[in-house]
């Protein structure tokens, strides 16, 4: 996947509402492979709205959006789990841990259908985050924070041609986002993926090629 398009998109909810003032509703836009950015929103202004549209789990929005120009409305359920596998890599804002399993078992969980990273690996991105002692935690156990680099971890375990990352860092320090713009991006750079990264605020600290203001 090359291009992800959104032409004259809107959410249904915001039908009729006058003064819409974004980057993205109402507009033409192209996020391509291989670039950067940020999509920077006040809340409900529908940055996860924008998120799920393009994942496919809602289609609850007027116009079009369209991946290598195809409208994703016409994929059928075969294309859509392609696109999960090996195209998008989706991390959402409320992280959608498992909390009766461990932190390496909801990573194990994605990395078993890809098979992407070796558990030497894992270990590592464990490492790197500053949570080595919490791979044979409760995910239910972890704080926020720590739950947020689990999650951020196991996105990691994936092919693809975009990383879309739905606040990120929301819940990490400065030093701990640090961490993860870099990781997330050495993996984006070897991929020759994509990032698009949301923030009501605490912006993922990476160099970025474009910004979008909902």
């Amino acid at each position: 996947m090359e291009q992800i398009t959104l032409n004259n998109t809107l959410p249904r909810v915001f039908a009729g509402h006058d003064g819409i003032h974004s980057d993205v509703w109402l507009q033409d836009i192209m996020l391509e492979r291989g670039k950067r950015y940020l999509i920077s929103a006040e809340s409900g202004t529908g940055k996860s709205s924008m998120c799920s549209y393009i994942y496919g789990y809602r289609q609850d929005y007027s116009g079009t959006i369209a991946f290598n120009g195809q409208d994703i409305r016409s994929l059928s359920i075969a294309q859509w789990c392609d696109i999960r596998q090996r195209h998008i890599a989706y991390l959402a804002q409320d992280m959608r841990l498992f909390g009766e399993l461990t932190a390496m078992e909801n990573v194990e969980l994605k990395n078993r259908i890809t098979d992407f990273k070796s558990r030497d690996e894992i270990l590592k991105l464990f490492e790197a985050m500053g949570i080595p002692d919490k791979v044979d935690s409760l995910a239910s156990k972890l704080s926020i924070g720590q739950q947020q680099r689990v999650a951020i971890i196991r996105t990691l375990c994936q092919p693809c041609d975009f990383f879309m990352l739905d606040e990120p860092v929301s819940h990490l320090d400065d030093e701990n986002n640090r961490i993860v713009a870099d990781l997330i991006t050495q993996e984006a750079a070897r991929q020759g993926a994509g990032v698009i990264a949301t923030s009501v605020g605490n912006h993922l600290k990476m160099e970025v090629d474009k910004t979008f203001c909902l």
